[in-house]
């Protein structure tokens, strides 16, 4: 239904200096990065450009907004006493759900075609940037599929439901649904990060096994089944435990629902087997093994979100500044203003472009290829996560006090921004695996040379900040040094990238702020560099 204009001559004054609202935005044709980069990793391009388009609407704007204001309800018992364990969420959620699920988001990397998770990895950031809620449940979606590998049977029963393109959020069977979501719980209260102190027990009951112990959090508690560890009789085994088994409610208690920091939309819960039924995943002993595949890919798409969630931010600075005037001119067009926005904009950029960087590796078929991406997600991951927030925080400051405000969803941005950081290996955890992973995989550091050297010779100061880094690391380093490593490794990996496949002006400037250290320790400190062609990166604003 069309609206009316708004009136803009009230009682006491006439609104002015106010950018209009938006509209419809075509979140593919007007951003030239993604662009650029997805046809540098190989994306489907026309998928995303239907994709982006409904993204863009400002009814999914709305139903976004809808989602985060009417909150997920936890529904622990029927009128008589009975337990029901359900979440019950707005009717937006399950209509952003159907709308990401229907395109695939959950499903394109395992069909077959070509550049299937690179397109995936640009739905999440596509995703990111209208509701990150909704990623959550389909990311571990998307993981689940490589870790049922580890048993036939468990595979053929719900794959082809998790790939299906279709979203079904009722509480019913796997049988009885035609998709399906599958969600994870690993992390308990005494070990966090350190799943391996996991003490959720697993006891065999004929073929399957009987699960007893809490878990800590639990996110997407409606899934229809989970990836979850408990010590099973052979050591810490992975597990799938439906929520109907046979046909009845599995005995999965939903203890709370987490009052957390970030979207409002997707419920995040602490939860109790009670004697589960679990099928077993893998062997015992095995469970960290058989987890890992999940986690690796589900690492890819915490890389990918904080590009998402720069991007958001960045563009509703940019439509602010262009559209708003102070001391007589436009805010876009005051040079401290476009210092700012171009020093952001080059962290935003080379955020997306390692982050599909990466995902062009996820769909290689070579051993190189897998030893890469085990490498270089972990750096993206890393990196990408660290500059989100700051970012965020920068361009609430352009937008001034209205930034704060949650009708702007800057807010919404800013509380989500630490989030992907967290979510599977905080940036202490990255930073060990990632000197494990160099230790044990010496494929993986020789194809990480080999990314770094195939940019060499085009700019000095690139050739001698790699240069610098191999005197000050010529061995992997002490604990203590790991941050300075992987930030210095992910930094030059991120203009290696750049050098390869965006404008040379844009890679010029991100060596000479970056690796040259002609910038401050702040936004918009930086050196003379061409803000207008970095701007331009952005995308058109529309008037």
């Amino acid at each position: 239904m069309p609206q009316s204009t708004p009136r803009s001559f009230l009682a006491t004054h006439e609104v002015t200096n106010q950018p209009a609202a938006r509209g419809d935005l075509d979140l593919w044709a007007r951003d030239p990065a993604l662009i650029c980069h997805g046809a540098a990793a190989g994306a489907d391009a026309d998928h995303l450009a239907g994709y982006g388009k409904k993204l863009g609407r400002q009814s999914t704007a709305e139903a976004a907004l809808a989602a985060n204001r009417h909150l997920p309800e936890l529904v622990s018992f029927d009128p008589g006493g009975r337990r029901l364990d359900e979440v019950r969420y707005s009717p937006a959620y399950h209509q952003l759900m159907q709308m990401g699920i229907g395109a695939g988001y959950s499903a394109i990397a395992w069909e077959g075609r070509a550049g299937g998770h690179a397109t995936h990895a640009a739905m999440v950031y596509l995703t990111s940037q209208v509701e990150p809620g909704i990623c959550c449940p389909m990311t571990m979606t998307y993981a689940a599929v490589p870790a049922l590998q580890a048993d036939r049977a468990l595979f053929d029963r719900w794959v082809p439901k998790l790939t299906a393109r279709v979203y079904d959020g009722a509480a019913k069977p796997l049988a009885r649904k035609p998709g399906a979501t599958l969600g994870m719980a690993m992390t308990e209260k005494q070990g966090g990060s350190d799943i391996r102190a996991n003490t959720t027990r697993a006891e065999r009951d004929g073929q399957d096994y009987r699960l007893t112990g809490h878990k800590w959090f639990c996110s997407a508690p409606m899934s229809d089944g989970f990836l979850t560890l408990a010590q099973a009789p052979g050591g810490l085994t992975c597990f799938l435990v439906p929520r109907w088994p046979e046909g009845t409610r599995n005995a999965i208690h939903i203890q709370r629902l987490k009052d957390k920091l970030g979207n409002r939309s997707n419920a995040s819960a602490e939860i109790e087997y009670h004697g589960a039924l679990a099928h077993r995943l893998g062997d015992e002993g095995d469970g960290v093994r058989t987890i890992i595949e999940m986690v690796h890919h589900t690492r890819l798409d915490t890389a990918m979100a904080p590009a998402g969630l720069m991007r958001a931010a960045l563009d509703r600075a940019q439509y602010w500044a262009s559209h708003r005037a102070a001391f007589q001119r436009k805010l876009i067009d005051q040079p401290l203003m476009r210092s700012v926005l171009a020093d952001l904009a080059l962290d935003w950029e080379g955020t997306l472009a390692l982050g599909l960087h990466v995902a062009r590796a996820f769909d290689g078929t070579s051993e190189r290829d897998r030893a890469f991406s085990r490498l270089a997600v972990a750096l993206a991951k890393y990196l990408g996560n660290k500059l989100c927030p700051n970012l965020v925080y920068e361009a609430m400051e352009v937008i001034g006090g209205a930034g704060y405000v949650e009708e702007t969803g800057l807010p919404l941005l800013y509380r989500e921004a630490p989030l992907n950081s967290i979510w599977e290996g905080s940036g202490n955890v990255i930073c060990l695996d990632l000197l494990r992973t160099l230790k044990r995989e010496p494929l993986a550091g020789e194809a990480l040379s080999e990314e770094l050297g195939d940019a060499a010779g085009q700019f000095r100061r690139y050739d001698l900040a790699v240069k610098a880094h191999m005197q000050r690391f010529p061995k992997l380093p002490d604990e203590g040094q790991a941050r300075w490593y992987v930030e210095s490794l992910a930094t030059l990996l991120t203009a290696s990238v750049l050098i390869r496949t965006a404008p040379a002006v844009v890679a010029e400037a991100y060596v000479t702020t970056r690796l040259a250290g002609e910038r401050g320790r702040t936004a918009g400190a930086i050196g003379n560099v061409d803000q207008a062609a970095i701007l331009t990166r952005l995308g058109q604003v529309e008037s």
